[in-house]
Order: structure tokens, then sequence, then C-alpha cells
């Protein structure tokens, strides 16, 4: 038999090319990690500014819509604002003034107050006016005779002299006088109250001037000066 020399073979050193392709293989390895690292995170980072900014409307929508309502003072026509109260304005600013005083003065609290002002938005739209409904519709009274009323209430020559009428603060005093008489016109509907007192033809009449009537009033319920 012939003897066979063992040689022990040593192990070839990787080659560079063999060393490039795995370091280029951990590279794109690594580099994809990273891609979806951050595309696990964009929907982190977008969650959070979402909820960032829904905080901030959450905070900033109550600030920048609030707004203290309209208070002045009742005596104070120059402090009246130019663009009016739910669009009544200037004069019928001022005509609202007097029988909320009037009103006060004959201790009649807000809803006294409002029944006053509901009245003459219906009657006259807050104009002291020298006519009525005779003149404008040819309206006459039930027995046929001819309507005779004036002034911001409308009142007809029973109510009281022309010039008790055509003055705003007389002519709320007349008005606030008769209801006081009016037993429970508390409890009514104020449109109701207002037409036991004025006796006009359609008892819901004054009805749609109420809202109105409420912010004008409040809007001149601001604290004055002593």
């Amino acid at each position: 038999m012939s003897s066979r020399t063992t040689t022990n073979k040593t192990p070839k050193a990787p080659t560079r090319k063999s060393t490039i392709k795995n370091s280029s293989t951990k590279t794109k390895s690594t580099q994809k990690s990273t891609k979806k690292t951050r595309r696990s995170a964009r929907p982190v980072i977008l969650t959070l500014g979402t909820l960032t900014l829904a905080a901030l409307l959450i905070v900033l929508i109550p600030v920048a819509t609030s707004k203290d309502p309209l208070r002045v003072c009742v005596d104070d026509t120059a402090a009246f604002p130019a663009e009016g109260v739910a669009g009544w304005q200037g004069g019928q600013l001022e005509n609202a003034a007097i029988i909320v005083r009037t009103a006060k003065a004959q201790q009649l609290e807000r809803d006294g107050q409002i029944l006053g002002v509901m009245a003459a938005m219906g009657e006259s739209s807050l104009h002291n006016i020298d006519y009525g409904d005779w003149e404008t519709s040819g309206i006459t009274n039930p027995d046929g005779t001819r309507t005779s009323s004036i002034g911001l209430f409308q009142q007809q020559e029973w109510w009281g002299s022309p010039q008790e009428r055509m003055d705003p603060a007389s002519a709320a005093a007349l008005f606030f006088g008769r209801l006081a008489g009016l037993a429970g016109w508390q409890q009514m509907e104020p449109t109701q109250a207002i037409h036991r007192v004025q006796i006009n033809t359609d008892p819901n009449h004054y009805a749609q001037f109420e809202d109105d009537a409420t912010l004008v009033v409040d809007a001149l319920s601001g604290a004055c000066p002593a």
C-alpha cells in the first residue's frame, strides 16, 4: 500500500469581494430597519400633532368667540351703540331708554320693562309718530268711528290728552299704570298681557318682538355712575 500524505488545508481567507458583499448586505439591512422605524414613527408623530392641534382649538375657539354682552347705562345716550341693538338704533333706542326709565320709576322690574318695549315696538316701531292706524290704513273702531291713536304706544284719545300721548315718558307711564292694574299679568304670556292693556285686534301680535325687546332692555341695564 502506498502511503498517502495528508496535508492540512488552511482555510482560505475571505476574499475582498465577499467582504464587500457582506458589508453591503449589513448596510442594506440597517437602512431597511431605519426606514421601517421612520415609517412606524410617522403615525405617532401625526397623532401627537393632531392631538396638539385639537387641544389648541379647544382652548382658543372659546376665547375667540366669547364676547361680553353689551351693557350701557340707560341714562347715557352718548354710549348707545351707533350700530344699534338687534337692528333698533338712534331715536328708537332713546325711546326704549325712556320706557325703561319710566318702568323703573314705577318700581317695575325687567319683565315689566320688556313688556313696555315690546308694546312700543309692536305699535310704532319705537318711533314717536303723530299719526296712527286711521291715517295709514283707514282702520276704524268697532263702533265705526275713526281711530285716534298717536305716539309710541298708539294710544287713542281716551288714554289722555294729545300732549300726554305724544310725550314718550307720559305715554309710557299711562301704559304701565294700566299694566300694574291688570291682575296676574306676570303669569300671562307677554303678548297676552300687552293685548289686555292695549286692547288691539290680534292678541299674539306682540310675540314677534319679545326677543328683540329682551335684548334692548338687557343692553340698557348697565351700571350708571352714582
